[in-house]
């Protein structure tokens, strides 16, 4: 196939104009054309007065070397090859069938691979299925009352099924098609095989998530909800099997540690263990929650109501004059800001948006980068701890209810306590207590955030809105801790048979990267074993 880029179509233009484009660029008449795919949609707004779609196609065509010939054009090239490969098998002898401890992204996708190529794999998840998991993070987020062991962080899909289901990554590897690929198998928008910052949304992703389980069941895995792994059985250097709700055992020598990064009880069994883990930076901050219309109008102008553009999103980051970085993580058009802690005594707050994105604010976090200098302990759990004593705090602000605690900007930026909201309506649910954000988050943190937002708001207008409201706090923006791994092999490096994946094994940072790292655990796994 041939590969066209930068085609271009003002906002105006029916997207059927396309093929037109396709035939003026390739010089072919009609008849030559077979057929053509979408690779790649993106927006261009930055020439004011002016948006244009700009889109990057694969054609197939008669005579195809003869039109590659006869285009000389840095935008008409062979299309690359992105089949995914499967890898080779290897030669030792598997005895039992692998486990895998969780069934957030890496999880699902290690199993999907390993069940793929016919390893059945056992699958351990804590939490509940998506259906039962609803149930009980919306009765906390209406009563205020916890399960901790089905919520936000915990149960079938992991952390993303409550989030907006971004599917934008920074990393170059040609799994993350095959990522999308298996989504859309699994009922997710064909769109995501093209966007330029592809989205599927909570509502959809639920489904999607309980198609994939279903087709790694039909493969020969296994799936068992409510089965908490409280131990790992290490006999010498290596994984002789895992024990589950403190009551039986299963026998493996291979494990798949996909536990995400909130599964802190588990972390402290792998420290027991002494399985090497060592402290890694993360963030944390608050949710900055502004009207969508504004965030619209801010970066599409005049076209902010062209319903083509839909809900408009941003990505701001800010070096401050003390080394510290401000920046926004996982922004949420047209969404909500949820509860989602997995802990009792513990607040933290998230961001979730459907497919459709059209709620009345946007909302996103606003970040401080944190490190070990900042834990002020060698412990490996440091940041752990760290996380917890501000989670800890924001629950005692917000009346030790689950309500949250929330700043208008202007009240936070003038270190006054705010006492009514403005024209911003908090969405996160059970409800908000108004109070000072700067109790219940390092004066650091606070310090780097007023000169973020006053500076942000120099990049995206109305940013740094008075009324604009801040909601406490935001701590699991990634994992605080990473479980060494070799590099090459994948496997921990000091207990054989243990594969740390994902972004609770401090290898990912959103469901794309987390789902790229469980197909690579999985592959290596493929390359050494004979399937039983």
């Amino acid at each position: 196939m041939i590969r066209i880029s930068n085609i271009k179509m003002d906002i105006n233009e029916d997207i059927k104009s396309i093929k037109e484009k396709i035939l003026k660029k390739l010089r072919i008449r009609e008849e030559e054309l077979i057929e053509y795919t979408i690779f790649k949609e993106s927006i261009d707004a930055r020439k004011r007065g002016k948006i244009n779609f700009i889109y990057t196609v694969d054609v197939k065509v008669k005579k195809e070397n003869n039109v590659l010939k006869k285009i000389k054009s840095n935008d008409v090239k062979p299309s690359p090859k992105l089949k995914y490969k499967n890898v080779e098998m290897g030669s030792e002898e598997l005895k039992e069938r692998p486990v895998i401890v969780g069934m957030g992204p890496a999880g699902l996708f290690a199993a999907l691979i390993l069940a793929q190529r016919g390893y059945n794999p056992i699958v351990l998840e804590r939490g509940m299925d998506v259906d039962k998991r609803t149930e009980d993070v919306n009765l906390f987020w209406n009563s205020g009352k916890i399960n901790e062991e089905s919520n936000v962080q915990f149960g079938e899909g992991g952390a993303g099924t409550f989030s907006d289901g971004k599917l934008t990554t920074r990393i170059k590897d040609l799994r993350c098609r095959k990522v999308l690929e298996e989504l859309v198998i699994s009922g997710a928008p064909d769109e995501i095989l093209y966007s330029h910052k592809p989205h599927v949304g909570t509502d959809i992703l639920k489904e999607v998530v309980k198609n994939m389980r279903q087709r790694i069941i039909e493969l020969g895995g296994e799936v068992r909800f409510g089965s908490k792994v409280t131990d790992i059985i290490v006999k010498g250097e290596s994984i002789v099997g895992v024990k589950v709700n403190d009551e039986y055992k299963i026998d493996t020598s291979i494990i798949i540690l996909a536990i995400g990064h909130s599964a802190r009880d588990t972390y402290e069994v792998l420290n027991d263990r002494n399985i090497k883990i060592i402290q890694k930076p993360f963030a944390i901050g608050a949710r900055i929650e502004h009207p969508q219309v504004m965030i619209n109008e801010s970066q599409y102008k005049e076209f902010y109501d062209y319903p083509r553009l839909g809900a408009a999103d941003y990505r701001l980051i800010y070096h401050t004059e003390k080394g510290r970085t401000t920046y926004t993580f996982c922004m949420c058009p047209g969404g909500s800001v949820i509860a989602s802690s997995s802990s009792k005594g513990e607040l933290v707050t998230n961001g979730m948006s459907e497919h459709s994105r059209d709620k009345q604010n946007a909302n996103s976090a606003l970040l401080v980068n944190v490190g070990p200098e900042d834990f002020r302990s060698n412990h490996p759990l440091a940041g752990v701890y760290f996380q917890q004593k501000y989670e800890r705090l924001a629950f005692e602000l917000g009346g030790k209810n689950y309500k949250a605690p929330i700043q208008l900007v202007g009240d936070f930026l003038s270190d006054k306590e705010s006492t009514q909201v403005g024209s911003v309506k908090p969405s996160y649910k059970p409800g908000y207590t108004l109070t000072d954000l700067r109790k219940c988050l390092p004066d650091f943190v606070v310090e780097a955030m007023k000169e973020g937002l006053v500076n942000l708001n120099k990049k995206l207008k109305g940013f740094a809105l008075n009324d604009a409201v801040l909601t406490g706090v935001e701590t699991r923006s990634s994992s605080p801790i990473r479980i060494v791994r070799d590099e090459e092999s994948l496997e921990s490096i000091n207990v054989f048979g243990l594969y740390p994946a994902g972004e609770g094994a401090g290898y990912a940072g959103g469901i794309v990267s987390a789902a790229v790292d469980g197909i690579k655990v999985a592959e290596s796994i493929i390359s050494k074993y004979q399937k039983k």
